[in-house]
């Protein structure tokens, strides 16, 4: 989940490791910043690029911008660690809030995916070379962004699996009773900071959002595992609530049948149980905001660089990354001290499930991003215990889905494919002898920005009442065949955010809402 009004998160994985570094700037000048860009793998058709930025001076730059050209017949695919906007062949690279800021000697990195075999050109940092001193004179283009989606078809990397997955389910526990609706309504409050979308107090949440994930725990480094939890400041967030105002709004939710969550995470809650010290404070300090504000359940929405797998570790059933191990045995502790009552959400990004069809890790061979599909063993270890896994169908890149084909967010069809995913299973980096089990239907649901300043990639209604007709009933599935069929039990809808829907005249819930309830 985002803070920021436009976020495109990270998306792609790496592909094979490889062997030609380019550079394409002059010698860098003293003092200054610079962005040196090498192809870290090149399969004829495509390739895998890196920008490295290094502060070479002497005062700190909170911000970088890296623009470049494309020659014809050259586009970007998937792109990670960075936002990206595009207008004609030039592209333009921003920073994620997380990787702006650095000290006279620091370097971060950005990549993606090129489609064709030309390479970036004319490249400026903040304005200048890439390679210090004075930008290219090359005038960039002065035709208008494009106004169509990114590329759906990027080259695979390795080849997809050659027979459907299986389209039956896996023997799992029953569901709870955890007192949910049928098809729920489930939404982020941002109750721990302000952005643009403005305060709401928890007595102000309109009673049709039946999950309430409160915005966000922390930890206090990324490795403590200690997770710290405190409403806005009214410095901030004017007309902030008491805190026991706030709990007492949170007993008046439950005493409605609502279900009220810490999420730990976000963009800017990079989590990494590297220990199992950091393990235990995790689940104690988690326990204390669940007991402290007497909540039904935690959520989990890590993001960035939260959670990764070491190399060689390939077998999603039998992980051995600690900060994955560490993660699932804490929850199974939380789980358990809770009882059957306890509410586990999750929200990851496409870019730690659906893309482990393709790459899982770094891959046999090392040399992928090794985050890809690494929330793969912890849904699944987890998996007869998670209330609602909610994927967020935003702020992606371009996803191949079960038919084989890249699917672009911002319509029912993204929707249709991504979720299918979870309800059919598929086999982990094209290995069909390495198959993700499919999750009940009531565990499903799927996540879309409440408006055109949440997140990238909202669909209006429309769009997503006609991907849950086709999920739910088989109707108006487009060019896309379920390989799920229907499933009457589909959990439902979750949006980033509560606050982001009261700032555009609750257009997602008085939507929704209605519809859901209509729904077998």
């Amino acid at each position: 989940m985002t803070r920021t009004r436009t976020l495109i998160t990270a998306l792609a994985a790496g592909v094979l490791a490889a062997t030609a570094a380019i550079w394409l700037a002059p010698a860098a000048s003293a003092a200054t910043p610079t962005a040196v860009f090498t192809k870290t793998s090149d399969w004829g058709s495509g390739w895998e690029g890196k920008y490295t930025i290094t502060n070479g001076g002497t005062s700190t730059i909170t911000s970088w911008t890296v623009v470049f050209d494309l020659p014809a017949g050259t586009t970007v695919g998937t792109y990670w660690d960075a936002l990206m906007t595009s207008s004609g062949q030039r592209y333009t690279f921003t920073n994620r809030s997380w990787n702006g800021t650095l000290a006279p000697g620091q370097s971060t990195s950005f990549g993606f995916l090129g489609n064709g075999s030309g390479s970036p050109l004319n490249c400026t940092l903040n304005g200048q070379s890439c390679g210090g001193g004075t930008p290219p004179t090359t005038a960039p283009p002065t035709t208008r962004p494009p106004t169509t989606a990114p590329p759906t078809t990027a080259p695979p990397t390795t080849r997809p699996p050659t027979t459907a997955p299986p389209t039956t389910q896996p023997p799992t526990t029953p569901p709870p009773n955890t007192g949910l609706p049928k098809h729920a309504l489930i939404g982020y409050l941002h109750s721990s900071f302000a952005n643009g979308s403005g305060y709401l107090r928890m007595a102000d949440v309109p009673a049709d959002w039946d999950i309430i994930n409160l915005a966000f725990g922390e930890p206090t480094s990324v490795t403590s595992g200690d997770i710290r939890f405190r409403l806005c400041p009214a410095t901030e967030c004017p007309g902030v609530e008491s805190e026991a105002e706030f709990i007492a709004a949170i007993r008046a939710k439950q005493q409605q049948g609502k279900k009220v969550l810490i999420s730990i995470g976000g963009q800017n809650g990079q989590v990494q149980l590297t220990t199992t010290a950091a393990r235990d404070a995790f689940v104690s300090s988690v326990s204390a905001i669940i007991d402290r504000y007497g909540l039904n359940g935690l959520d989990i929405d890590f993001e960035g660089h939260s959670l990764s797998l070491n190399t060689g570790d390939t077998d999603f059933r039998n992980p051995t990354t600690p900060v994955i191990v560490n993660l699932i045995s804490a929850l199974r502790t939380l789980k358990q001290r809770y009882g059957a009552g306890f509410v586990l959400t999750m929200a990851p990004e496409t870019f730690f499930v659906q893309l482990g069809y393709q790459f899982y890790g770094s891959g046999p061979w090392g040399g992928q991003d090794p985050r890809a599909g690494s929330y793969l063993p912890v849904i699944y270890a987890m998996r007869n215990d998670i209330t609602v896994l909610h994927v967020q169908d935003y702020n992606s890149g371009p996803i191949m889905g079960l038919d084989n084909q890249y699917h672009t967010m911002g319509g029912a069809d993204f929707h249709i494919a991504m979720t299918d995913m979870l309800l059919a299973g598929f086999p982990v980096a094209g290995n069909t002898a390495n198959v993700f089990p499919a999750l009940r239907e009531d565990q499903v649901a799927f996540g879309t920005p409440a408006a055109t300043s949440a997140g990238n990639g909202y669909v209006a209604p429309a769009g997503v009442q006609q991907a849950v007709n086709c999920l739910v009933r088989g109707q108006s599935c487009g060019s896309y065949t379920p390989r799920s069929g229907t499933n009457p039990n589909f959990r439902g809808l979750m949006t980033w955010s509560i606050n982001w829907d009261r700032f555009y005249g609750w257009e997602f819930r008085n939507s929704h809402r209605p519809f859901l309830n209509s729904l077998p």
